[in-house]
């Protein structure tokens, strides 16, 4: 269970700081790659396969 919560709590950092590099960038390429990263962890957070 600790295990479970320690890894929420890593998706959600790391989401966390793709968020912040999206609003930190000028390029729209990076922003679009940033997205596209940032999908698979907020499936992971939603508990979506």
């Amino acid at each position: 269970m600790i295990i479970t919560i320690l890894y929420y709590l890593l998706v959600a950092a790391t989401a966390g700081l793709i968020i912040w590099n999206i609003f930190k960038t000028k390029k729209w390429q990076e922003e679009a790659l940033y997205v596209i990263v940032l999908i698979p962890f907020l499936l992971r957070l939603l508990r979506l396969k």
